[in-house]
């Protein structure tokens, strides 16, 4: 079963782990007889499309859930929905064959939209966009524990641009997710020169041809 679900604030700063124990538990409390893998140490075939970072929310969220027992998807979502507290929302669910690759081998790109800070001159902030965007190269270092990886950032960003509809603006990014090639949205805030966004909103998930597609939320104008 694909899932599609949302995370919001309430829920905005627990960690993938967290989720994941949270969705167990859910899905125990709602009767659904999940599928577990066999050898020594047995655990839920359950499989997030791409963990959300901490401090993230997200609006169209994927899950594979592999059950033991068939069930209608209107009947899963109705009786996960009971099971869920403020701040994760069942939208929706549908069956997959299992043949399919894994979500995380068909995630091709993810959206966001990203705030800036209040008083960011909308017109100021879309010259800054279109300087990058014409750029052909932005070398990037980022380093985690005591490793730096060096990369190019541009080619992780698919298009982006600013939306003037709210205020203060924000950024709205389709950014790549590939293995050892994924975009993350406060690194192309700090390329812009940015100070680090206050809210990060992943709009959806877009798998390749293999699979299903996220929300992709919306295109560049």
């Amino acid at each position: 079963m694909r899932v599609t679900f949302a995370r919001g604030e309430p829920l905005r700063y627990i960690s993938h782990l967290d989720l994941m124990r949270f969705w167990e538990r859910a899905l125990r409390r709602a009767g659904l007889q999940v599928a577990y893998t066999e050898g020594f140490s047995p655990h839920p075939q359950i499989a997030l499309g791409a963990p959300l970072p901490v401090g993230t929310t997200g609006e169209a969220e994927l899950m594979d859930v592999f059950l033991a027992e068939p069930v209608a998807p209107q009947e899963f979502v109705e009786r996960l929905r009971r099971q869920c507290p403020p701040g994760v929302a069942v939208i929706a669910a549908e069956e997959v064959p299992l043949t399919l690759p894994s979500l995380q081998s068909q995630l091709r790109a993810a959206t966001y939209w990203v705030s800036l800070p209040e008083g960011t001159d909308p017109d100021a902030a879309e010259r800054v966009v279109a300087e990058f965007l014409a750029k052909e190269s932005v070398p990037w270092e980022h380093q985690r524990d005591k490793e730096i990886k060096r990369y190019d950032l541009r080619p992780l960003v698919e298009w982006l641009r600013v939306d003037r509809s709210v205020s203060p603006p924000r950024l709205v990014m389709c950014l790549r997710a590939a293995p050892g090639a994924t975009g993350r949205p406060d690194q192309v805030v700090a390329a812009l020169g940015f100070p680090p966004p206050v809210r990060v909103h992943r709009i959806g998930l877009i798998l390749n041809e293999a699979g299903e597609p996220g929300r992709a939320g919306p295109t560049p104008a």
